[in-house]
């Protein structure tokens, strides 16, 4: 009974290399994955800018609402305390 050989482990990750398949990324110039890259952060960076636009705007015309409403006497009125009292 002759005792079997096994594969050697040195020779196992060579050809699990090789096997993988290429990833669009090594297939690429990296010139062009390079303008890809500075494409998509300037495309973030033009999201985050709108974002930032429209808070402004949101927070602007809650100002303004705001603002004509303490103008309004039936709003104050409405929403102020009706306890009088602690004001003599």
């Amino acid at each position: 009974m002759g005792k079997k050989k096994k594969p050697s482990a040195a020779s196992a990750p060579a050809s699990a290399s090789e096997a993988k398949p290429a990833t669009l990324k090594d297939l690429l110039n990296p010139e062009v994955i390079g303008k890809l890259m500075a494409q998509a952060n300037e495309a973030k960076a033009a999201e985050a800018q709108q974002k930032d636009a429209a808070r402004k705007q949101a927070e602007e015309n809650r100002k303004a609402e705001q603002k004509r409403l303490e103008g309004n006497f039936e709003y104050l009125l409405d929403n102020s305390e009706m306890d009088w009292k602690k004001f003599k």
